[in-house]
């Protein structure tokens, strides 16, 4: 079961939990479970994905509910009309607040396609200094960092931090092994620490802003509290709240 955050006449969001696919892809046939037939069986009708997320990121997901309010929200993603926030836990600490500014490079089965424009900015909320051993250090350093990409390419955050080798921690694709294996053994962490905590976009029928928020998953709100970060927590209203809207009569 889905928890849904938000639905109206044209669209419906959820809030993705860490795994789960969008919808059936070749490169996971052994998936059985996928959010648009589990979102389809548990509402009782079609539904259209209007964006991706990736299998390990956990968050705001948005279908629209019929083939005509398809083409508007993904034109409004593809015009970066739709404004997206994410939270993310990486390795060491980052720069306060920067831009990354680096072409993507298709994957392996795209190698034809030539790299594409990607901007992300983020700004660090916390750090944290834990007393573990990784690697050849005696301890292993940590930050809390809000991101927002202007651009929508694949894996755009995973490949970002791994550019400036801030690497997302859980992620087995782009990320530092070393320090997935300390969290998954250490801290009873298997899952990719990267969260779609917001959408917010003119509605397509209605014209208001709508805001579509997905509260942290248990498991990265625990660590944040284990790492003491209460304070930041509250500060970003990252526990509670699961949509506001304005503007929309």
């Amino acid at each position: 079961m889905l928890e849904i955050l938000y639905e109206d006449e044209s669209y419906v969001a959820v809030n993705k939990p860490n795994g789960l696919l969008v919808h059936r892809t070749r490169i996971a046939e052994e998936k059985k479970e996928f959010a648009l037939q589990m979102l389809r069986d548990q509402l009782g009708y079609q539904v259209y994905a209007a964006h991706r997320l990736d299998r390990g990121t956990s968050g705001v997901l948005l279908f629209a509910k019929n083939p005509k309010s398809v083409a508007p929200i993904v034109n409004a993603f593809e015009e970066k009309q739709v404004n997206k926030v994410y939270y993310a836990i990486v390795r060491g600490y980052t720069p306060e607040k920067d831009t990354i500014d680096s072409p993507i490079r298709p994957d392996k089965d795209h190698k034809h396609k030539a790299p594409q424009d990607a901007v992300t900015h983020y700004e660090r909320l916390s750090t944290v200094e834990l007393p573990i051993p990784v690697g050849r250090y005696s301890t292993a350093r940590y930050s809390l960092v809000k991101v927002q990409p202007e651009t929508g390419r694949m894996h755009q955050i995973r490949k970002h931090f791994a550019h400036i080798r801030h690497y997302i921690v859980g992620d087995k694709r782009h990320g530092d092994w070393r320090h997935n294996q300390m969290f998954r053994e250490r801290l009873e962490s298997p899952y990719m620490l990267l969260h779609s905590a917001t959408l917010a976009f003119a509605h397509p029928v209605h014209g208001g802003i709508t805001e579509l928020k997905a509260p942290l998953p248990q498991h990265f709100q625990r660590l944040c509290l284990q790492f003491g970060w209460e304070d930041m927590l509250q500060n970003e209203n990252l526990v509670m709240g699961s949509f506001l809207e304005s503007g929309m009569m």
